[in-house]
């Protein structure tokens, strides 16, 4: 299904012009025009920023997967045709409304929330941006909001993890399994056993801190597993999986474990045996950041905060997996899907 999807979207991309070419306003954004079909490059007219609105000039967007199902119609949110993907970027302001007072113009920025960034310039609420701190660069800042984001809500609000506890992470070498490994061994201390479906991504996974892994491509996870940690299990399992995956993790976890979903790579959404949770005091439970933001604007905003004050400060470096230009967004799609990226896939518009 992926190969047809983007399979064939090597050639270089479609160019809708929107205004005259050589108009100092116009801006270039990927647009989603027909679902399950290739991106176009259009040409954009901006609109005015409203009084609480920040214009950003955008440096780096990046790639996720909900990105790519959204363009299927597969994702939860379902903006209205055509729509821009992207939902993190980093960049520098270009102008404010009349009420702004948290940024300014030249401020280097960081933003998440809905679809609308994979372009050049886009227009964000004051309160969805964060300046980035010295010492990082507009292209660590863009690899932070989603994956560390998330990392952090799982681990610590979610399966709230202990020091010296064990950490089981799957999918363990793409953008959210290497932040998982990152924060877990570097800001909390705890002990994590990194779970993939190749030799190469659990070496990775390996040089990016974590203590054991396991290629459960190869065998039974939950068997490896025990092998490793021994009968009593680990503490904490942050899936990004589902599937049989999922319920090999979930057996994989000792008294009063932890299960955090945080998405369904494998493409299997699994039900949950209530039984295992009963026997072991195990607790079940998933985090989707947007939720955070509609529910807890809080706790949302200080997750992206804590990530980049962690990364000025060094203790944290996220990876990057590969660059795109926005020309060749499909290509990136395409290498996405085809399982081909470990670390973040970033969208460069500069």
């Amino acid at each position: 299904m992926a190969a047809a999807f983007w399979g064939r979207c090597f050639a270089p991309v479609r160019l809708c012009r929107s205004v005259p070419r050589g108009s100092n306003r116009h801006y270039r954004a990927a647009r989603c025009t027909e679902l399950k079909q290739p991106l176009v490059i259009e040409e954009m007219v901006p609109r005015p920023v409203l009084p609480h609105e920040v214009r950003v000039d955008v440096h780096f967007c990046g790639l996720n997967f909900a990105d790519i199902l959204v363009c299927r119609g597969q994702y939860q949110q379902r903006p209205c045709l055509p729509f821009t993907p992207g939902m993190e970027f980093a960049g520098v302001v270009l102008e404010t409304g009349a009420d702004v007072g948290t940024v300014k113009e030249g401020d280097p920025v960081v933003g998440m929330g809905s679809f609308n960034n994979m372009a050049e310039q886009c227009i964000m609420d004051q309160k969805t941006l964060w300046k980035v701190p010295e010492r990082v660069s507009l292209r660590d800042a863009a690899m932070l909001p989603t994956t560390y984001s998330t990392a952090l809500m799982a681990l610590t609000r979610r399966a709230r993890t202990q020091p010296g506890e064990t950490v089981l992470v799957t999918a363990a070498a793409g953008a959210t399994g290497l932040a998982v490994i990152d924060v877990a061994t570097n800001i909390l201390q705890a002990k994590v056993i990194a779970a993939a479906g190749s030799e190469e991504k659990c070496k990775l996974a390996m040089q990016k801190g974590a203590q054991w892994s396991v290629n459960y491509s190869q065998g039974s996870l939950k068997e490896t597993v025990s092998k490793l940690v021994g009968s009593g299990g680990v503490n904490v399992v942050i899936d990004n999986v589902g599937g049989d995956i999922f319920l090999e993790a979930l057996r994989s976890l000792a008294w009063e474990g932890r299960i955090v979903v945080v998405g369904f790579a494998g493409g299997a959404i699994p039900s949950v045996p209530a039984n295992l949770l009963l026997l072991k005091n195990i607790s079940a439970m998933g985090v989707h950041m947007s939720r955070y933001q509609e529910q807890n604007f809080p706790a949302y905003y200080e997750s992206l905060s804590s990530a980049l004050q962690y990364c000025q400060e060094g203790r944290i470096r996220p990876h990057l997996g590969a660059v795109f230009k926005l020309e060749e967004v499909n290509d990136a799609f395409h290498y996405v899907m085809q399982r081909k990226s470990t670390g973040k896939v970033l969208i460069a518009l500069k």
